[in-house]
């Protein structure tokens, strides 16, 4: 069988397009792709300016167990380390990856999420809260990168990497010493942007490529729960945000099931 193009026979990327030329996308839907992601920036930067709420801090669930406080918020974090180290591990195993540096970018951005959540939330403030997005935003670059890479262009994904981590982690920043947050949010928009965009506008490279829903209804569900996080524990008992960071952690888990099961169509 003739090897697809811009990979080797052993499955590494030769450094062309990995898209090739049948399958590469038409201007139109990059065209639509830009539009939704710088459109989706401008729209935020046209909101005012708004800070992190000061009772944010203030999670539900304080009990604390062998001597960690807030222990179940601190404790859910594991799930996140776990699934990066294996992620980033397999990473250099899985057969049906090109260019592995953005997945290694994300799957290390996964395990550092569940240091730096985990230090937060033991005492959570603004200053700690820095260690607990930074990670994020590495991770979120990453996926954004890995998606890019392989459905758009390589060549344009591997000189936007490392300006697209730049660009998260001074967000980070930005909200930090401004109290702004309209930054970090798009960060935040833009793997989901992305996802959906993909699956609407590129046809597929790899299988499996709809996992990658499950992963953004994951995310989203977690997102609502960490809005909700008095009303959960009122009803199960649990934190809304203990709920999230094991939702936000199965999330993660579904991308490394994703490049464990696809193959190169």
């Amino acid at each position: 069988m003739t090897p697809s193009a811009g990979v080797d026979v052993d499955g590494r990327s030769s450094g062309k397009n990995l898209v090739g030329k049948a399958q590469s996308p038409s201007r139109w839907r990059v065209l639509v792709l830009l539009a939704l992601l710088l459109g989706s920036l401008v729209y935020l930067l046209s909101w005012p300016p708004f800070g992190q709420e000061p009772g944010y801090h203030q999670f539900v669930d304080t009990r604390m167990f062998f001597g960690i406080p807030r222990a179940l918020d601190v404790l859910s974090n594991l799930p996140f380390l776990l699934i990066g180290i294996v992620g980033f591990w397999q990473c250099r195993q899985l057969p049906a990856l090109s260019w592995r540096l953005p997945w290694q970018v994300f799957f290390a951005g996964v395990a550092l999420v569940g240091i730096g959540s985990a230090y937060y939330h033991w005492a959570p403030d603004n200053e700690r809260l820095v260690w607990d997005r930074l990670p994020m935003t590495i991770g979120f670059m990453g996926l954004v990168m890995a998606l890019l890479a392989e459905q758009v262009s390589e060549r344009a994904a591997r000189w936007l990497l490392w300006p697209a981590i730049i660009v998260g982690v001074a967000s980070v920043g930005y909200w930090f010493w401004i109290d702004d947050l309209r930054w970090y949010y798009w960060v935040q928009l833009a793997p989901m942007l992305v996802i959906v965009a993909m699956q609407l506008l590129f046809a597929p490279v790899y299988s499996h490529r709809s996992v990658l829903l499950v992963t953004l209804s994951l995310y989203l569900l977690a997102k609502y729960a960490e809005f909700h996080d008095a009303g959960i524990y009122a009803v199960a008992g649990v934190s809304g945000h203990t709920v999230k960071h094991l939702l936000a952690a199965s999330a993660c888990a579904t991308v490394l099931l994703m490049l464990r099961w696809r193959r190169r169509l």
